[in-house]
């Protein structure tokens, strides 16, 4: 079968173990985009919020320095400490604001996706370096939708820049009669409008380009038929191993049941059909409990091992099939039955020279 035909069987949603295994593998629905648009525009407006702090720490940090020079001169010729210093000082101010923006990457990333790492997407794949498979990316549709949401992408951008400035451009011709503190406050206001009305433009792109992930990565995970059925038999077992499962349990099952005949005080047994094996212990209950239970093959096994062990086997027709209804392995008598068992047992235990408690 082609890949094609392949493809094209592939009608079914993912499963759940499908999805997790094309995560673990780093197959996930996730936006480029939209991590640009969140760090460009949460970005300039922490810049905004925290740029006044930010622009007065530095400020008085070059005053110092521009004071201090001298100083600083005879303590260290090569100014290597002092630059070193000052660098330190100066990444330390910016600090804040780039923890800020690693976080707002880490959850804009957490938010596509989730967290989860999965070493086994990190793993180098040979199957990269092949070059047939590689100019077959270039020229397929994906390739090609790729191109044509970059190129889109890129000329709204170009003019939603090209309007901003130009609705601007009358105030550059009063840059040049500014101090250098308003043409600083001009210049970082109409940065700032650019980059929220670029940040906004590419949120609202990187909508519809995690949508058109989405269903492409719902598209690249669907499954046929065939392998739903074969994923069911490697979670659940095929049907023919559940019930070789469940024979071999009922097997041991019943060979704990016979190897307890033996303790048994009596066997009930309906002549040819039932036989249920009890045994009372005084000092463990209050009541006789059935040790093991069986019909037609089952039954005639338990009398044999009773009788082989000296058990007593006594007929009582309606008390056997009563307890092999009522009761199950490991059960006590119950109450309603209780006086019919106690007179067998006393029987029993007369003929055995014992006392019933």
């Amino acid at each position: 079968m082609s890949d094609q035909d392949s493809s094209q069987d592939k009608t079914e949603r993912a499963s759940s173990r499908r999805r997790e295994k094309a995560r673990d593998e780093g197959q996930v629905a996730k936006s480029m985009d939209l991590n640009s648009s969140a760090i460009l525009g949460l970005g300039f407006l922490s810049i905004y919020m925290m740029g006044p702090f930010m622009a007065d720490n530095i400020m008085e940090l070059m005053r110092y320095t521009m004071a201090h020079a001298p100083e600083m001169a005879i303590a260290d010729q090569s100014y290597i400490t002092v630059f070193g210093d000052s660098m330190l000082k100066f990444f330390m101010l910016l600090s804040p604001l780039f923890a800020l923006l690693m976080v707002i990457a880490f959850s804009i990333n957490i938010a596509q996706v989730g967290f989860k790492i999965t070493p086994k997407a990190l793993e180098p794949k040979w199957s990269k370096l092949d070059m047939l498979k590689g100019a077959k990316k270039i020229v397929s549709m994906k390739s090609l939708v790729q191109l044509f949401k970059d190129t889109a992408k890129l000329t709204v951008i170009g003019w939603v820049g090209y309007k901003t400035i130009a609705g601007d451009f009358e105030s550059f011709f009063l840059l040049p009669d500014m101090s250098i503190f308003q043409f600083a406050i001009t210049m970082g206001k109409m940065t700032l409008g650019i980059a929220l009305k670029m940040a906004s433009v590419i949120f609202a792109i990187a909508i519809l380009d995690y949508a058109y992930q989405k269903y492409e990565h719902e598209k690249s995970i669907k499954m046929s038929k065939q392998d739903l059925k074969d994923e069911y038999k490697d979670t659940e077992g095929s049907p023919q191993l559940k019930a070789r499962v469940r024979q071999v349990q009922r097997d041991m099952a019943r060979s704990r049941m016979m190897d307890a005949v033996p303790m048994a005080d009596v066997v009930v047994a309906n002549p040819t059909h039932i036989a249920v094996a009890l045994k009372y212990d005084a000092d463990k209950g209050d009541a006789p409990v059935v040790l093991a239970k069986g019909e037609r093959k089952i039954a005639q096994k338990i009398k044999q091992i009773a009788k082989d062990h000296g058990v007593p086997v006594i007929e009582d027709k309606p008390l056997a099939r009563a307890l092999f209804k009522i009761c199950e392995i490991g059960d006590m008598v119950p109450a309603n039955l209780f006086k019919a068992v106690a007179e067998i047992l006393a029987h029993v235990y007369k003929l055995k020279g014992k006392k019933v408690n």
